[in-house]
């Protein structure tokens, strides 16, 4: 950013800027541990201002390594220097980071992975991730980001706990498999119920009974997807009164 106050120009933003506008740091060694904000008046650096990330407690490590396991790769794409997001994959055991981006460099990397076939999900909260939202196959947005950032995404999480979106995943994986899955068995049955009553063996009593049965076997194997019933506890009285 820069103003201008009593005359004077104001600039405020990173080391990239301060050398496009040929201000001088005095050899003030960059900070390798936050987001570096310098400040300048009057073509003179004053000093920096460091913000410093704290992970959000949702956003776990047992999230990633979750995706990890469904054989997802997970990327890091951040506008933050290279340490500060070395420093959150390695908390987050992220292997593969991109830092320092811009918004459309973002975009970029997210188109790329799309024209190459990928099924690319790209989460996100800020402004900055608007564009990358709406260029990935499915966006998906925070809860408590930005209106821009919900706008451009396909899907928005409740909250901010990315454990949700692991069971989300989860269970759409799942809902496929089990759609395959009823799909290749209807196939398999007509195919077998084609090969009987092409040689004669199949009278409508054993038809009857062959549909029903498939049938059947395929609802059963979709309540597979039904969310497992809590067990209630009894509840025990403390103190029985009777009256007298």
């Amino acid at each position: 950013m820069i103003a201008s106050l009593a005359s004077e120009p104001i600039a405020v933003g990173n080391r990239v800027l301060f050398e496009e506008l040929g201000i001088a740091l005095a050899g003030e060694k960059e900070i390798k541990d936050g987001t570096e904000v310098l400040v300048s008046r009057g073509g003179r650096y004053l000093g920096s201002v460091v913000v410093r990330d704290q992970l959000r407690p949702s956003a776990a490590a047992a999230a990633v390594k979750s995706l990890q396991e469904m054989k997802i790769q997970v990327v890091l794409l951040t506008g933050d220097t290279k340490a500060v997001a070395e420093t959150v994959g390695d908390q987050l055991g992220i292997l593969k980071i991109e830092a320092g981006l811009l918004p459309e460099e973002k975009t970029r990397i997210v188109a790329e992975q799309v024209k190459k076939g990928k099924m690319v999900a790209m989460l996100g909260d800020g402004i900055n991730d608007a564009p990358a939202l709406s260029e990935a196959s499915v966006g998906i947005a925070m809860g408590a980001g930005t209106d821009v950032a919900r706008e451009s995404a396909d899907v928005v999480l409740i909250g901010n706990d990315l454990t949700k979106f692991v069971e989300t995943v989860r269970v759409a994986r799942n809902c496929r498999r089990i759609i395959f899955q009823n799909l290749y068995g209807t196939l398999i049955v007509d195919t077998i119920g084609i090969g009987l009553a092409s040689v004669g063996l199949l009278n409508p009593l054993l038809a009857a009974f062959i549909h029903v049965a498939s049938e059947l076997t395929f609802i059963l194997n979709s309540t597979r997807l039904l969310p497992p019933r809590e067990k209630r506890k009894p509840e025990h009285a403390d103190h029985i009164v009777v009256p007298a």
